[in-house]
């Protein structure tokens, strides 16, 4: 698959597609009595998570997985919450457990992580999976740089021998991401808010990863020419929603760019339907 002359890379498209090989995947486990299942536990109501929860309830549906939904009250205890996780870890039908974040202030998020079974932490934010990307690789992969990882692949893009920097340091994406570059023999670049002459860093990408949830904030001056351009950011404005790089500037130098929306959003929720079906074929042979 190559990028056409728009330079979009379609996460979109290319999520559906991956829907339609999960879907197949699917019916084939039931055939054998075996029904892939997620379960989301949303804590409070926070506007944001409860469309991101929408959204995976309805791939789910498309795909053939269980899906359920266990919501809690904003003022939920951090006790409670460890007792429903600990019942989900405990039910054989429960494959992916996925707890939506952020949570409220009086829940301690890494302990939350922790209990979760690593064999259904779908999301792979566990430390044993962490630690399993880190040192070999591992399935369970945290969903967002997974998902860069496969569209990248679907594109046929080389990494090999590739300058690659990642603007962002967090866990869920630029940790993550500047392992799954290395293990590809990518060079990589890890710059955050810290980071002096971040356009210097930039500019001498093959592959720029922006992931700081700042909008526009990677200009087009900053893009190398015939850079591939993944831009993370979902960011509200008065022109809807943008990402962390300024898409018309960036995409008359790059050779391609992945849209906000339309790029890495789906592809984020495409791996999450791969990390539940992968969960579900490991713990059931």
């Amino acid at each position: 698959m190559r990028v056409g002359e728009d330079k979009i890379l379609d996460g979109r498209g290319v999520a559906k597609k991956i829907e339609v090989e999960i879907s197949k995947k699917v019916d084939e486990l039931k055939e054998k009595n075996v029904v892939p299942g997620l379960t989301v536990i949303l804590v409070g109501d926070n506007p944001a998570s409860q469309v991101y929860v929408s959204y995976k309830e309805k791939a789910c549906n498309r795909v053939g997985i269980n899906s359920s939904l266990i919501r809690m009250a904003k003022d939920t205890s951090q006790a409670e919450l460890l007792s429903e996780v600990k019942r989900l870890n405990n039910n054989d039908s429960v494959d992916g457990i996925l707890v939506q974040l952020p949570l409220p202030d009086q829940i301690d998020e890494e302990e939350i992580l922790k209990a979760i079974d690593p064999a259904k932490d779908v999301d792979g934010f566990h430390p044993v999976n962490v630690g399993d990307l880190v040192v070999k690789g591992t399935n369970l992969a945290p969903c967002t740089p997974k998902g860069i990882m496969e569209l990248l692949s679907r594109y046929d893009v080389d990494l090999e021998g590739k300058e690659a920097v990642v603007v962002g340091r967090s866990n869920i994406v630029g940790k993550p991401m500047f392992h799954m570059l290395l293990d590809n023999n990518a060079t990589v670049t890890v710059c955050h808010s810290r980071t002096k002459d971040l356009k210097y860093h930039t500019k001498r990408a093959d592959i720029l990863v922006a992931a700081v949830g700042r909008p526009n904030f990677i200009s087009g001056d900053m893009v190398k020419e015939g850079a591939i351009v993944i831009d993370v950011g979902i960011n509200r404005s008065d022109d809807g929603l943008v990402g962390d790089v300024e898409f018309e500037g960036a995409k008359k130098r790059a050779a391609a760019i992945t849209p906000v929306p339309g790029g890495v959003g789906p592809m984020t929720i495409a791996t999450l339907l791969m990390n539940t079906l992968e969960a579900c074929e490991e713990r059931r042979g």
